[in-house]
């Protein structure tokens, strides 16, 4: 009698159902793991406000170097850093009308570039350019015809635009602001807010429509002038 073997059968290893839980992701699952939030855009109107605001305070190369450097210097001084009193008030007010006199007067002065090379510095009436330093009271020399330098109604423009800015910068100091206004209020907080923005864009405009060819004390002198 024979003996007839058994046929033998491997195994396949079988996946218990933690383990499939394991290799399938669970869809609830994904959805309570954490995602990386994406970085959040810059708002427009928080961006364009820092804009304005930064070409506003780029008016102040529109003022006069020794009037903005007296500012800068003179009303930290004044304001005992914004902690004013009725006195250190007084004399703030008086150093801002005199600083902005000296940016209204400032758009009157003009420098003339002899053939000599020499630089002069002169102040422009109706007839034409006073000098300051000139040598030679006569006039006679190597000057061109002073009276092409007289005035015009451009210069008053830029006289006025020029105390504007002044202006617009001086309500954008911190210490100004706390030494005439310690606790604004809502309206007047929104007034400081929003005039200097609105006298730097409407100024700045002007500016381009309607340029200059002085070059007065405390501006930069050009080569053909």
């Amino acid at each position: 009698m024979s003996v007839r073997q058994r046929p033998t059968t491997t195994k396949k290893p079988s996946i218990s159902d933690g383990d499939t839980r394991a290799a399938t992701p669970d869809p609830d699952t994904a959805r309570i793991l954490p995602q990386q939030p994406p970085a959040a855009a810059p708002s427009l109107p928080r961006s364009t406000l820092w804009q304005t605001l930064t070409g506003t305070a780029n008016l102040a190369n529109l003022l006069p170097t020794g009037t903005l450097l007296a500012f800068q210097i003179l009303t930290p001084v004044f304001t005992k850093n914004g902690a004013c009193d009725s006195v250190t008030r007084c004399l703030t007010l008086f150093l801002l009308l005199l600083l902005a006199l000296s940016c209204f007067l400032a758009s009157f002065t003009d420098t003339l570039k002899c053939s000599n090379g020499r630089v002069y510095y002169g102040l422009a009436t109706f007839k034409g350019l006073w000098l300051f330093d000139y040598p030679d009271p006569s006039g006679s020399g190597s000057l061109p015809d002073l009276s092409k330098y007289r005035l015009r109604f451009i210069d008053w423009l830029h006289a006025v635009l020029s105390v504007l800015v002044f202006g617009a910068v001086a309500l954008r100091d911190k210490n100004l602001v706390n030494c005439f206004y310690p606790t604004p209020g809502h309206e007047t907080q929104e007034v400081l807010d929003i005039v200097p923005v609105g006298i730097g864009l409407i100024c700045s405009l002007l500016f381009v429509v309607f340029p200059t060819r002085r070059h007065g004390i405390g501006y930069p002198v050009t080569q053909d002038k």
